[in-house]
């Protein structure tokens, strides 16, 4: 099972459409949950990321494989990414979750608690536009665990 942990609701319409695509895409292959907490909206980033902190510890779970999303993580090519996902799969977890901060980022604490930090770049993303681009990264990873063709 695959879940993503992220902060705030999507309002694009064009966006939902893209997530709603890949979930059902995905779920030929895995079990996906989305969990979108609020996001906090305060004047002092040390505040925000406390309060973000305290809902993600709620909905966190040890037991998991978890991979936090950090400008600072390790970046991997789609099939390095996919070897990642195929290796927790098979030899380590049949649970991963993605951890997605919120626009202040996340608390130093909760990376420590995760398993790896992946980067995807050193640009900075909207949060609700890289729902998509995760999502599109796992079914390419998954096309390409099951030697299914996908552009490049």
């Amino acid at each position: 099972m695959i879940k993503i942990i992220c902060f705030g609701k999507i309002k694009e319409k064009y966006l939902k459409e893209a997530i709603d695509e890949y979930k059902l895409r995905l779920s030929k292959y895995t079990k996906l949950e989305i969990v979108e907490l609020e996001d906090e909206a305060t004047n002092s980033t040390e505040i925000t990321l406390q309060k973000e902190k305290e809902k993600l510890l709620k909905v966190f779970k040890q037991s998991d494989y978890n991979i936090v999303l950090d400008i600072d993580g390790k970046e991997l090519s789609s099939i390095e990414f996919k070897d990642k996902i195929d290796n927790i799969f098979t030899n380590i977890n049949s649970n991963i979750t993605f951890i997605i901060g919120g626009s202040c980022g996340i608390d130093e604490s909760v990376k420590k608690m995760c398993d790896f930090r992946l980067s995807f770049s050193k640009l900075t993303f909207p949060h609700q536009l890289f729902r998509v681009i995760l999502l599109e990264q796992i079914y390419r990873a998954f096309k390409i665990m099951n030697n299914e063709t996908y552009h490049k």
